[in-house]
């Protein structure tokens, strides 16, 4: 497996406990754009996923369920196979899939590995994994395995997108434009006005908005921050209400039509950019964390939070 420049393993292992507030945060989400290219050339990675036109589910909780969410959309609009994504703790994954297909950095997290070893020998189980070592790679029937994106800090930000990429290769989709934009969006300099909004609000359309929920996450587990992420055309059967001046709604791709003048109509404002939709979540963890920083908080730490939720009994 191709090892992205500057990603080492032993340091995944060893966390520097004396860097600062939201140090590793920072540097994860900024070598997003090479280590998407390094999985867009992991072809036999690529090659374990579920083959085309099979039915499939995929599951993941928190940040790994909005990532199965885009996923789904995704393959089903490119004609691979229907794909449904649910989170693991309320799968409905007995209707006779093909596959099932589990996302999960720590490869720890408690509902995920109930859920795959109550499916063993039943259906087929694929895991994408940050930890190789984790126990469900021995629970699954073909791991694929992303130690160089796995993390320090708790707020995930390159594991995801990464798994993501991988899934996008795979469905035959090149990530050259991602990558351009990202690279990008981790060097252009952040509107202050944008980041010191009271409230934020993110939409999408189709694989989107699984991108829009996990922009919604990244900004309240980083930085305490008021937000909600809808379906673009839900957005105006009720949330809208909320949207006033000193607030954002930000929109993740092509938006409805007449979406931008309605938000602008209230005095919010409206972000939108053409750019790669992965790219434009980039820009928004980097909100998050500047957010984070204005307010004295520690993104690697987040309250309340911790790396993986493994339950009692």
């Amino acid at each position: 497996m191709t090892q992205p420049a500057g990603v080492s393993p032993h340091a995944l292992k060893n966390p520097d406990a004396s860097a600062s507030p939201g140090a590793h945060m920072a540097e994860e989400l900024a070598s997003q754009p090479d280590i998407w290219a390094c999985a867009a050339s992991l072809h036999g990675e690529q090659g374990m996923l579920p083959r085309h036109g099979t039915r499939i589910a995929v599951v993941g909780c928190g940040t790994s369920w909005f990532i199965a969410q885009a996923y789904a959309s995704l393959r089903e609009q490119r004609g691979r196979g229907e794909t449904d994504a649910f989170a693991a703790s309320e799968a409905f994954v007995d209707r006779d899939y093909d596959a099932v297909v589990a996302i999960t950095r720590s490869g720890t997290t408690t509902e995920v590995l109930e859920l795959m070893d109550r499916l063993r020998g039943r259906v087929r189980t694929v895991g994408v994994i940050g930890d190789p070592e984790s126990p469900l790679v021995d629970l699954v029937d073909d791991a694929v395995t992303l130690p160089f994106a796995d993390e320090r800090s708790v707020v995930q930000t390159r594991f995801a997108t990464t798994a993501l990429a991988l899934f996008r290769a795979s469905l035959g989709e090149s990530l050259d434009d991602a990558v351009s934009d990202a690279r990008q969006a981790v060097l252009e300099e952040l509107d202050p006005v944008l980041v010191a909004s009271d409230q934020f609000t993110f939409l999408g359309r189709g694989w989107t908005v699984g991108l829009a929920h996990e922009a919604a996450l990244k900004m309240r587990e980083a930085s305490q921050s008021w937000t909600e992420s809808y379906p673009a055309m839900e957005y105006r059967h009720g949330p809208i209400a909320i949207a006033a001046p000193g607030r954002t709604v930000w929109h993740f791709g092509e938006p409805p039509a007449m979406l931008a003048s309605d938000v602008l109509a209230t005095g919010a404002r409206f972000e939108c950019r053409s750019v790669d939709p992965m790219a434009e979540l980039v820009r928004a963890q980097r909100v998050a964390l500047a957010r984070a920083s204005a307010r004295g908080l520690d993104a690697d730490a987040p309250r309340n939070l911790t790396r993986s939720v493994v339950l009692g009994g």
